[in-house]
């Protein structure tokens, strides 16, 4: 079978080789439980599942003793949202009940989880960006309110790539003693992050974003943030997340996290170039076309192209030389236009009409030189 060039790369990555022979052993011979330490299977798993996690507190600045394993950056988030929620137990003036700030173009994990906190009592304020994505620290501070418990800010989002000022809203956050929780899904591996020297209370992340394995990752927790569990039975990950855990794939993240802090910095400069050349090649034989979101305060690897006046399902439908989308992975079953790009005022017309292209490891010059024809013949045709 011949396959499109991939470069979908913010809906999931590759597995590195390397993270696969880190992980197989953990498959055969080293298949202990990592709570069983009373023989040598499980001090085994549990030995390799200590320096997987210092291998992640290594990537992001921060004490081991902050990461919670997870299943992933979903379960991470509502363990973030909800955990704090619940453990504030708030009653303010007038009993008033805990009221969380985010923005309108958070990913759906962020924001379905505050649908359900609403449901629940929870006071929720949806900051609406500019038109570049962006929100500004001003804007949160006018809407912080004496109940507030959290602020869920992304510093990444996935479909545009626009990188917050998370370092400004952490300090907002702590300015006025609120919690500070980031989704940093799309930012892990691309963008230097430190939890130790940032406001960040609690981050949020996915092994598969970074050349991890899938249904893996972890929820950061600054000492002393107080957090209710989500999963009984057990109390493992020091009470905060119960249940056996992944260790093939905590060794699989903790490698993709020493691979990426190695090669990060080298990475992004090749895949930004090869970012531009795209962006370039497209906007320069093409009307009508343009990029949606900050060009300036991006990730390196993602350009959001609109091509206004083009029919979106038949686009991505005739782009099929190449692996890209038109939105989150988690919402492609739906057949609403974007809701990140209808936060940033575009029409429902030109948010149908956008395509998202996100770049990686495995990315190569001819591929770009070769998806820039491709785009400019099926546009060509559909004008």
């Amino acid at each position: 079978m011949n396959y499109p060039a991939y470069f979908d790369y913010n809906a999931t990555t590759p597995v590195d080789p390397l993270v696969l022979d880190a992980m197989l052993p953990y498959f055969g011979p080293h298949f202990g439980n990592a709570a069983s330490r009373t023989h040598v299977f499980g001090a085994k798993a549990e030995e390799a599942v200590d320096e997987a996690r210092q291998q992640l507190a290594d990537l992001l600045e921060a004490n081991p003793k902050e990461v919670v394993f997870t299943s992933g950056a979903t379960e991470s988030i509502n363990l973030a949202l909800k955990g704090v929620w619940e453990a504030s137990q708030y009653r303010g003036p007038n009993r008033q009940p805990g009221h969380i700030i985010t923005v309108s173009t958070e990913h759906k994990a962020v924001l379905d989880t505050c649908e359900h906190l609403s449901q629940l009592g929870a006071e929720i304020t949806y900051l609406q960006p500019a038109s570049d994505g962006l929100i500004t620290a001003n804007q949160l501070e006018a809407a912080i309110k004496s109940n507030t418990v959290l602020v869920s800010v992304m510093a990444a989002n996935n479909e545009t790539g626009v990188l917050q000022p998370i370092q400004e809203i952490g300090e907002i956050a702590y300015k006025y003693n609120v919690l500070f929780h980031t989704d940093a899904t799309q930012a892990i591996g691309k963008m230097s992050l430190s939890f130790a020297n940032s406001a960040i209370d609690l981050l949020s992340l996915s092994g598969h974003k970074f050349y991890g394995p899938k249904g893996v990752g972890a929820l950061l927790v600054r000492n002393g943030v107080r957090l209710s569990a989500q999963q009984d039975g057990g109390r493992h990950e020091r009470g905060r997340r119960s249940g056996t855990l992944n260790v093939p794939g905590i060794i699989g993240m903790g490698e993709a996290a020493q691979l990426a802090q190695r090669h990060m910095l080298t990475e992004a400069k090749r895949i930004v170039t090869l970012r531009d050349q795209l962006e370039a090649g497209i906007l320069a034989n093409l009307a009508n076309v343009s990029v949606n979101g900050s060009k300036q305060h991006r990730l390196p690897n993602t350009t959001n192209i609109c091509f206004a006046g083009v029919d979106g399902e038949l686009l991505l439908l005739l782009l099929n030389e190449l692996a890209v989308s038109n939105g989150s992975a988690c919402t492609s079953a739906s057949t609403d236009p974007s809701h990140v790009l209808s936060a940033m005022g575009l029409s429902d017309d030109l948010a149908y009409s956008s395509v998202r292209f996100s770049l990686g490891r495995f990315t190569t010059e001819a591929e770009v030189e070769a998806a820039i024809r491709h785009v400019i013949a099926v546009v060509g045709k559909l004008c």
